[in-house]
């Protein structure tokens, strides 16, 4: 017997919920969902949208306020999403919780870790655990070599290197009243390359260095310096160094940058390095390709391309959601780590420190308005990686040092944060 397609409702029309529609329009066609509702503050403005998802002939209802959509329809769901500006996913997820749904949250679920910890106990109320979109766990690829990492095959895990150089400009950080700050109305943001863009990359750290399949691990100890280049609140500039049970996790990422973004992960283990790196080519669009250089000379590589990763993750969902899984892909309480690293970097840094304009190359961008990069900054993020020299130890002029944190501190980090805003 075919099961019935799950009744899903999505919180948003614009910015990324518009991925969201798209993606339920099409598994929709294959029978596997029904959007029954979504909603939007400025949903008149999306007239045309509504035509183009043919919201009148699938009979979707429109409301303006997410919380008179569930009190319509909470009863006739059965998941809803919440692809919604990091600020609101607390009080939409509880909602949400509440009428006793199972809730497809996009990432960060929260860069709080106070707030993280409500968001966990609200998912009680719900009938599954709460998937979270750190889109690129789902990887088959990634899966595989993680579960070899876990069995040992590689040796000791050393040490984790997340590199990201991904440009974004003037249109990106004014792109709502929420980019690039540190605090909103008095309610922490915390936005940043590690905590918003570059998330996955972040998440997927904690992944390769977590001693079993499905963890992540802890932070136990955090180094941090934060910088802007940009005219912002927050950092647009990362580096961190944090310790865990096992390996020690480097983390070096910025949006002060011009030209090709790019990214990669290397897992260092006694007997082999795994790296993961970004590409993209005509016929396939973007692809990933996974590395393994043994020590004896070795070396595997496989090319993960023409994958759709917001499919696959809300097919994973839905099939968790039907009983057919054990459970979601992340869990809320399997991003603490993220969370905790984040909020360490703060706590560890002390404050997000300006780099002078001398230190910068601005430009202009047809997609991302005015950009800017910082002066040997690729040289400066791949030293730390390699050695753990942060900029202030790499003699760099514009650099101030940091300090350590750890969990037992996470106390004072809205107290911590506020004076960095002063």
């Amino acid at each position: 017997m075919t099961a019935s397609p799950l009744r899903v409702a999505i919180i948003g029309m614009g910015g990324f919920a518009g991925e969201h529609h798209d993606l339920i329009l099409r598994l929709e066609a294959r029978g596997e969902c029904q959007l029954v509702c979504t909603c939007d503050p400025r949903i008149e403005e999306f007239t045309e949208r509504w035509e183009a998802l043919h919201f009148e002939e699938r009979g979707v209802c429109l409301f303006r306020d997410y919380r008179d959509m569930l009190a319509a329809f909470g009863d006739a769901l059965d998941i809803i999403t919440i692809p919604t500006p990091v600020p609101l996913h607390a009080p939409m997820h509880r909602a949400a919780c509440r009428r006793g749904l199972a809730v497809y949250l996009e990432k960060p679920p929260t860069l709080n870790y106070k707030e993280l910890e409500s968001m966990i106990r609200a998912e009680k109320a719900a009938p599954k655990l709460t998937n979270v979109g750190f889109n690129y766990i789902i990887e088959p690829n990634r899966r595989a070599l993680k579960a070899r990492l876990a069995a040992g095959e590689f040796g000791v895990v050393r040490e984790v290197r997340i590199f990201g150089r991904w440009t974004r400009g003037s249109i990106y950080y004014t792109r709502a009243n929420w980019a690039g700050r540190l605090l909103l109305d008095d309610k922490l943001v915390l936005d940043s390359p590690m905590g918003n863009a570059m998330a996955h990359l972040a998440h997927n750290a904690l992944y390769w260095a977590g001693d079993a399949p499905e963890t992540w691990a802890p932070v136990v100890i955090e180094r941090a310096e934060l910088y802007h280049a940009h005219p912002i609140q927050g950092a647009d500039t990362v580096f961190v160094e944090a310790e865990t049970p096992g390996p020690v996790v480097r983390v070096a990422m910025t949006h002060a940058c011009i030209g090709q973004s790019r990214d990669y992960e290397e897992v260092i283990c006694d007997d082999a390095v795994l790296t993961t790196r970004m590409g993209w080519a005509p016929a396939t669009g973007h692809y990933r390709d996974f590395t393994i250089r043994w020590t004896d000379g070795r070396e595997e590589m496989e090319r993960l391309s023409d994958f759709r990763h917001l499919d696959e993750n809300f097919r994973a969902y839905f099939a968790y959601a039907r009983g057919e899984q054990p459970r979601p892909v992340t869990t809320l309480a399997d991003s603490r780590p993220f969370v905790h690293l984040n909020d360490l970097a703060y706590l560890a840094a002390g404050r997000v420190t300006q780099i002078p304009d001398d230190a910068l190359r601005h430009e202009r961008d047809d997609r991302w308005g005015a950009v800017l990069e910082i002066a040997d900054i690729d040289d400066i993020m791949t030293r730390f990686l390699g050695t753990g020299a942060f900029p202030s130890a790499q003699d760099v002029p514009w650099a101030a040092p940091g300090g350590t944190a750890t969990t037992k501190e996470l106390s004072r980090l809205a107290d911590t944060v506020a004076m960095m805003v002063e």
